[in-house]
């Protein structure tokens, strides 16, 4: 069985004036809300069971997803009305809705894409690695750091500098990012192994053997931040999407793009993916 799990629980702050009335999860685009697309496209995709979490305008969310009949799906309400819990802090709190002998895909409700979802969550890579992160040579300011074996190793700002990792010997080589996304090592560094540098897509499969991992973090933490440091003793891979097409629908000025990006997309063809 496929599952997922959708976060539908952000207040929407740069949605405003719209999220004072609705939770970011139902403002529409296209003519549905973004959790309609989402939803939507995991359902094509073969998922059956989706748990969405809820915060913001909770009950909202649960009576749309009821007078809809679920989309018929066993979807799941995972209730963080009480406290926002983040992003790695809600997916703990889902576990008991899912079957955890099975991989869990986790998407963003504001991310329109691209991607084939089924084709990402069964491709048979990710099931050698205990997570697996959709990256794409995308230009940002954040990259996650990946070595020549595509695990994950850290994470950089491009703009100040700042690192996370828990190989010293990699905050100690002062990276820097180039403009065509090379990462160049300090001439002073004394390790200079090889790394690639991708922009996170909001999408990832998480396997069984990390939610044990969870148990010792606080209530609140985000699912970057665990990933990262858990990299060197858990195995965590990405998996490269050169094609993607990617909107987050996060800011007003944005909502224009993602009517163009529905109405002139095939959102569900491509799977240009390596790994």
């Amino acid at each position: 069985m496929k599952q997922a799990m959708i976060f539908a629980a952000g207040l929407g702050t740069r949605l405003k004036p719209l999220t004072d009335t609705m939770p970011k999860a139902l403002v529409p685009v296209g003519g549905q809300p973004l959790l309609w697309h989402v939803v939507m496209k995991l359902k094509t995709a073969g998922f059956e069971r989706i748990v969405v979490n809820v915060h913001h305008f909770a009950q909202q969310i649960i009576d749309y997803l009821s007078s809809n009949g679920n989309f018929g799906l066993d979807i799941r309400i995972s209730d963080e009305t009480g406290q926002l819990l983040e992003t790695g802090g809600g997916i703990r709190k889902a576990l008991p809705l899912f079957d955890c002998d099975e991989p869990i895909l986790v998407h963003n409700v504001d991310i329109l894409s691209n991607v084939d979802l089924g084709a990402f969550y069964d491709n048979p890579y990710p099931r050698h690695a205990d997570a697996v992160l959709l990256v794409s040579p995308r230009v940002t300011k954040r990259y996650l750091l990946f070595d020549r074996s595509d695990c994950l190793v850290g994470w950089i700002n491009r703009d100040t500098g700042q690192m996370k990792s828990p190989f010293q010997w990699l905050i100690n080589s002062e990276l820097t990012i180039d403009n065509d996304l090379s990462v160049c090592h300090s001439p002073l560094a004394s390790h200079r192994s090889p790394f690639s540098a991708y922009a996170f897509s909001g999408i990832h499969v998480m396997m069984p053997e990390l939610f044990p991992l969870m148990e010792t973090w606080p209530e609140r933490f985000p699912i970057i931040d665990f990933y990262l440091h858990h990299c060197d003793e858990a195995d965590i891979r990405c998996t490269v999407k050169t094609d993607l097409r990617l909107l987050d629908v996060g800011k007003l000025d944005t909502l224009e793009q993602a009517n163009d990006f529905i109405l002139n997309s095939q959102l569900y063809a491509t799977e240009d993916y390596h790994s």
